[in-house]
């Protein structure tokens, strides 16, 4: 059984990995802005250069068609998209550091709905970073749903 004390610790534990899954993706929406008035072909063109991927490559050749399909709406929206997406994860950090039970049902939804996602990737693609990934996960999952079971088997006192 566990004790109030680990479920704090737990449910801060899963709050900073809510922040910092906010934090990365701000930062990349962040990276999006800068390319605003560049040009992407060539950005495209130093990106295959930096990585040391073949010029006439699949990679390479994916990085020059995103960038000729891309314009500055495009980066506009997605910069945005990033946003609010930042901003949802850290009001759940919030709900989750401060132990909210809205919070603990939103990461353990939202979470439930990576699972698929990161199994396929990882099927196709498997590496230790994307198992490592889908276990952190898998855990957060199974913590939380204990929480919430064991929550409506106790009356409530008061509603969170």
């Amino acid at each position: 059984m566990l004790n109030r004390n680990k479920v704090s610790i737990g449910l801060r534990a899963i709050a900073v990995y809510a922040a910092a899954r906010g934090a990365v993706v701000l930062l990349l929406g962040c990276g999006v802005l800068r390319l605003l008035h560049k040009n992407l072909e060539e950005v495209a063109e130093e990106l295959t250069e930096a990585l040391h991927v073949n010029p006439g490559g699949k990679l390479s050749n994916l990085f020059l068609e995103l960038a000729s399909r891309t314009s500055d709406r495009t980066l506009w929206v997605l910069a945005l998209g990033a946003l609010v997406y930042a901003a949802v994860r850290c009001i759940e950090a919030y709900g989750l550091w401060h132990e909210r039970d809205w919070a603990q049902w939103f990461e353990l939804l939202s979470l439930t709905l990576y699972l698929a996602p990161e199994l396929y990737w990882l099927l196709r693609h498997p590496t230790w970073f994307k198992w490592a990934v889908l276990v952190i996960n898998l855990l957060i999952v199974v913590f939380l749903l204990t929480l919430r079971i064991r929550s409506a088997s106790r009356p409530t006192v008061a509603n969170r």
